[in-house]
């Protein structure tokens, strides 16, 4: 049986060639993508990845806490590292981002690709090897310049497009969306996130949507020829969500940070969404995120994960969704010039680029898929925890004195 035998963690941060200011926090210049990077080595070399968005270096003693509850786990063992992970979090961050880590090596075990270990070879299944992705903006632009910017979306073969609305005067919101399909006529869908399910107020306001603001924006919506509207309320919301799927003759979308399949199972109950949203880097991980998957198979919902975090969770995701029905079409964040492929895809060997017709490649490699350039993380990523099964004997031996750590060795080894 392998084991889990080092875990490495680094602080990245890899510069934007020009200032990003995303709608979901007015007012805030982001300069860098930013993120933690795990990488879990087995006794036997095998190797996987998992990263973690992160707003500055948060997570500096995310290691210390890490390495006695995942060193010497197999890490073919998802539930027990699943279970290990969440005990983590009982005492610090909630990391189920760290789940990829464990699938990407059960895959180069099994050598497979993720999405084939989550069901995607099953019998009828769709076999294409590229994926149908909608262009994901991340600002909030003049109408007239998002219309443009738009046009040339379209020239570059995107068949859908996601905006944002985020003003606090209603009828800012509706003249984008009438400006935009005015330009486009009937030759795109058009998405619309009003980034109301984790409100950030942390440099400017921010608007802050009722029930009444969403279903009048809804109905605004429907006239404008809109494919869907996504997270326009709270995220713990239920109850006015699923009035709001009531009221809306276009369908509703959400669920990117919702906490796991716990959450999940009430918002199904309720009838919150038409398309469920889970992020696999963010809430229960990508297990619970293939629950959701599978209830919405079984619901005649439709499932399309959100994407908007790094290159490699954009992987993560991307495996996650090929193994779906792939009903609606995966999210592809760019907002150039300050979010563009690079950028977001900095430490990948090559940047994750949508082709003529609007779709990306689905790895065939072992794993996630993810293949990262080694120069590139020396000169991004700065390595902040390296510990082996060895360096935690010996700092258990400094903390806890040698008969203790004897006995808690023991002890493990008999658990």
């Amino acid at each position: 049986m392998m084991k889990i035998d080092r875990i490495e963690l680094f602080h990245v941060s890899i510069p934007l060639k020009k200032p990003f200011h995303p709608a979901w926090i007015p007012g805030y210049p982001q300069t860098a993508n930013r993120f933690t990077l795990a990488r879990l080595t087995t006794d036997d070399g095998a190797q996987g990845l998992a990263a973690g968005v992160a707003f500055e270096r948060e997570r500096e003693g995310l290691g210390s806490l890490l390495g006695p509850y995942l060193i010497g786990l197999d890490p073919t063992d998802i539930a027990t590292g699943r279970q290990r992970i969440r005990e983590a979090g009982y005492l610090g961050w909630h990391n189920f981002w760290l789940e990829a880590a464990f699938w990407d090596i059960l895959g180069k075990v099994k050598e497979k690709p993720v999405w084939k270990l989550l069901g995607g070879e099953s019998p009828g299944h769709a076999q294409s090897t590229r994926i149908p992705v909608y262009a994901s903006t991340g600002e909030v632009h003049p109408p007239a310049q998002r219309a443009n910017e738009v046009l040339g979306l379209r020239e570059q073969g995107f068949k859908t497009v996601k905006l944002r609305v985020h003003s606090f005067d209603p009828a800012d919101d509706i003249a984008q969306i009438e400006a935009v399909r005015k330009a486009l006529g009937d030759s795109m869908e058009i998405g619309v996130d009003a980034n109301q399910g984790w409100r950030v107020a942390l440099i400017d306001d921010a608007p802050l949507w009722d029930l009444q603001r969403a279903t009048e924006f809804a109905a605004a919506c429907a006239a404008n020829d809109i494919a869907w509207l996504e997270e326009p309320l709270d995220m713990y919301g239920w109850d006015d969500l699923a009035e709001l799927r009531r009221r809306s003759e276009v369908p509703i979308a959400g669920g990117e940070l919702n906490g796991g399949w716990h959450e999940f199972a009430v918002m199904l109950e309720k009838g919150c969404f038409d398309i469920y949203q889970p992020d696999a880097t963010f809430g229960g991980g990508i297990s619970d995120a293939r629950r959701v998957m599978d209830a919405c198979i079984k619901g005649g919902l439709r499932f399309a994960p959100h994407t908007w975090t790094n290159g490699l969770g954009l992987l993560v995701n991307l495996q996650l969704y090929a193994a779906g029905a792939r009903d609606h079409p995966l999210e592809y964040p760019i907002e150039p010039p300050g979010w563009t492929p690079e950028s977001r895809d900095g430490l990948l060997a090559e940047p994750i680029l949508a082709d003529s017709d609007g779709t990306i490649a689905l790895p065939d490699r072992p794993g996630m898929g993810i293949e990262l350039d080694e120069e590139k993380l020396a000169r991004y990523g700065e390595k902040f925890f390296d510990i082996t099964k060895r360096g935690i004997a010996v700092k258990t031996i400094r903390e806890k004195g040698f008969f203790t750590a004897l006995r808690l060795a023991r002890k493990k080894r008999r658990h």
